[in-house]
């Protein structure tokens, strides 16, 4: 029992103690004061934050990894960038590399010559070859910590990363390590600064252009990085070059550098030349015809300041035999007797390195046809070289040239052939003259709109989630200009733009005509239309407005589509719209419009109805024909008015005029002593009398006259759906 409550409290100690590893974390960066542990709270969202004792407090993610222990996406835009770097890089290299061909060079003295190194040359070059090697071993470093889609998963999608370290690094080891290994060596580092040094001293030979040659094993390995590399920027981002002239320049850039090797390779073998003929003629004198004996080490520069090598300069024939310049020697040079001749071997770095960089692309381009090679099998084979490279790099670069300078004229080229492709269909139809000028004018103005894109498939090609996006930030301000979507709200507006599609109208152009089915709601961008109706063919009526940016017309298609049980056909236009110049729009269809519509009427505002109202040009007509046909009929009350009261005045005076008649009789018949009175009020009775039927008249024939009625636009039904 005292053993298992030992045991017991010791298991309950390691799980305490478990828990606080757990919980505390001591960080090596707080030196100040160590002593200090560091708690880990989790915070909702997948964030730990770590509080220090003295109160400060720091904020990592859930799955916080340092640096060093990360591993990356080969499709993450790190990964990219670190491609497109260390491709230039790899450029930078394949440059550098050749110039180790230009170290030796040929000194002309009086009556000598030797061989030198340009040691000021191998100091610039060692320090950029070596910065050079350094992007390699970064290069081998980041693979060892990049992740790899497992083989297996590729039966669907992207497929699953491999992200544990020691799988990536056996992956790695077993294939392009030792590749890359190879690139990363210094070889000439070593050779130029470590072999040639010792082989010169030791066996006094001059052998150090053929070491030199031993470049040319690295470069191997270092040119076939280039093609796995750009394969996956293709595969990651779709193109190496983002556009077709950087992807011209860049093939440009590869055939350059190609002609580069070949003239520094060129020059070298040159040098290589000289001194072989300086070692065939050294051994056939070799000590005779009473000349010193011939020492190999005479040939190098260093030797020079030696008194039995300037006895032996003085007395020898050597140089004068292998003279390039002199057309008797025995010695056949072949195709390096002009880098001999022009003193190309012995100028400064610059004339050199153009004058071979200028041979090499000539010979590279012509394929090596000019040159005219001797028996030696060494240079036969280089001009073989230089016709086989020089045929598949030259194809190579002509075919893709071809095609990124052809990418950037494609759309031009299509809009061509389209546009010749409609002048034949229009000649085969025999179409009028305005019609084929119409038909041109819109294929030009929809070229200079849209530049031969289809804007529509681009959009339905890419997420919808994205599609929306796009859509908001080419319509929504556009859309907002239209003062009757002014009044919605952006979950609306968002419908809306969602599935606009653009409409171009040229000049002349009918976007509708009156009776014709309304199969879209056009919202005016830019340009001007004009609007104008008949009430059906009502003769004696017409009413023509112009249509602005902003506004809109087809209102006939929105009152048909907030109907909640909408018939199948659709509305029939109330007025002819026709463009007065060139129209850019955004076009609701109706399929499209009836959707917006179901979200339209749950908005249960009298605002939205008044602003549809307000701008509606077809309520505007109505509003305006109803008040003139209101006014019509209080002119029409008013007169009527007047002539009632017209008749009950003549009424009146006719019965004044009969009472006054009557006394006047009787005064008559008792005295006449005023006989014109009587007469006077006869003429103004007659003329009341005629007055007032002329007046009846004129009404009755008011009253006869109908004014021209226009017919009510329907109401659109912005209240909830009866049956939601």
């Amino acid at each position: 029992m005292r053993y298992d409550a030992m045991f017991g409290s010791k298991r309950v100690d390691d799980e305490m103690e478990l828990k606080r590893e757990r919980t505390i974390r001591f960080y090596p960066d707080e030196k100040q004061n160590p002593a200090k542990p560091t708690y880990q709270i989790a915070k909702a969202g997948g964030h730990v934050t770590s509080r220090i004792g003295s109160g400060k407090s720091k904020v990592f993610a859930e799955d916080h990894e340092p640096w060093r222990k990360r591993i990356l996406d080969p499709g993450s835009d790190l990964v990219l960038k670190w491609n497109r770097v260390f491709l230039v890089s790899c450029l930078v290299a394949l440059f550098i590399d050749p110039l180790y061909f230009y170290l030796p060079s040929v000194r002309k003295g009086n009556q000598t010559s030797c061989i030198r190194m340009d040691h000021r040359l191998s100091i610039v070059v060692t320090f950029f070859r070596t910065l050079a090697d350094l992007f390699y071993v970064l290069h081998i470093a980041i693979k060892f910590r990049t992740a790899y889609v497992a083989p297996s998963s590729r039966v669907f999608g992207r497929g699953e990363l491999v992200m544990n370290p020691k799988k990536i690094a056996r992956r790695y080891l077993r294939s392009d390590f030792f590749v890359d290994l190879a690139a990363a060596l210094p070889l000439p580092q070593i050779v130029i600064w470590l072999v040639i040094p010792a082989c010169r001293n030791s066996r006094a030979d001059h052998d150090s252009n053929a070491l030199a040659l031993i470049v040319l094993i690295q470069y191997i390995p270092r040119l076939y990085l280039i093609f796995p590399l750009s394969y996956q920027i293709i595969k990651a981002a779709g193109v190496v070059t983002k556009t077709a002239w950087a992807g011209a320049a860049y093939n440009l850039l590869l055939y350059m550098i190609a002609s580069h090797v070949l003239g520094a390779s060129w020059y070298l073998l040159s040098v290589e030349r000289q001194t072989t003929c300086w070692k065939s003629e050294c051994k056939k004198e070799n000590g005779t015809q009473g000349t010193p004996l011939c020492n190999l080490n005479f040939l190098d520069c260093e030797s020079s300041s030696r008194s039995d090598r300037q006895i032996w300069a003085n007395e020898t024939s050597v140089f004068t035999n292998c003279d390039a310049s002199n057309s008797n020697i025995s010695f056949n040079y072949g195709i390096f007797g002009a880098a001999l001749t022009n003193d190309a071997v012995s100028s400064g770095f610059v004339k050199k390195y153009f004058y071979c960089l200028w041979w090499g692309l000539q010979n590279l381009s012509s394929y090596g046809q000019n040159l005219t090679t001797s028996t030696f099998i060494g240079e036969t084979l280089f001009a073989i070289l230089i016709a086989i490279v020089g045929l598949v790099l030259f194809a190579h670069l002509i075919g893709n040239m071809q095609t990124y300078l052809q990418s950037m004229t494609v759309r031009l080229e299509e809009w061509r052939l389209k546009r010749r492709d409609t002048e034949e269909w229009m000649r085969h139809r025999q179409l009028p003259h305005d019609l084929r000028e119409r038909v041109r004018r819109f294929v030009q103005y929809k070229w200079v709109a849209t530049r031969g894109v289809d804007e529509e498939c681009v959009l339905q090609s890419l997420p919808a989630d994205l599609r929306r996006d796009i859509q908001r930030h080419l319509c929504l301000d556009l859309v907002r200009r239209v003062p009757f979507f002014s009044q919605m709200d952006d979950q609306l507006l968002d419908a809306i733009c969602e599935r606009l599609v653009s409409s171009l109208s040229t000049e002349g152009t009918y976007i509708v005509r009156e009776g014709d089915p309304v199969t879209e709601m056009l919202f005016i961008i830019r340009g001007r239309l004009e609007s104008s109706t008949t009430n059906g063919g009502r003769t004696g009526f017409f009413n023509s407005i112009t249509l602005r940016p902003g506004d809109f017309c087809g209102e006939e298609l929105l009152a048909w589509a907030l109907v909640p049980k909408s018939s199948v056909s659709l509305p029939s236009s109330t007025r002819t719209v026709r463009a007065l110049v060139e129209v850019e729009a955004f076009a609701l269809r109706a399929e499209d419009l009836k959707f917006v519509a179901n979200q339209f009427r749950r908005l249960h505002s009298k605002k939205l109805q008044h602003t549809f109202r307000f701008y509606s040009h077809h309520w505007r007509t109505w509003a305006a024909c109803s008040i003139q046909a209101a006014w019509h009929r209080f002119k029409r009350r008013k007169l009527a008015k007047d002539l009632s009261m017209t008749e009950s005045f003549s009424s009146q005076s006719d019965e004044q005029a009969t009472d006054e008649t009557g006394k006047e009789e009787e005064d008559s018949n008792s005295s006449s002593t005023n006989p014109s009175l009587p007469t006077q009020n006869l003429g103004v009775m007659i003329l009341a009398s005629k007055f007032a039927a002329s007046t009846r008249k004129g009404a009755q024939k008011i009253k006869g006259i109908d004014m021209p009625k226009l017919q009510k636009p329907a109401e659109p039904d912005f209240s909830a759906d009866p049956f939601d």
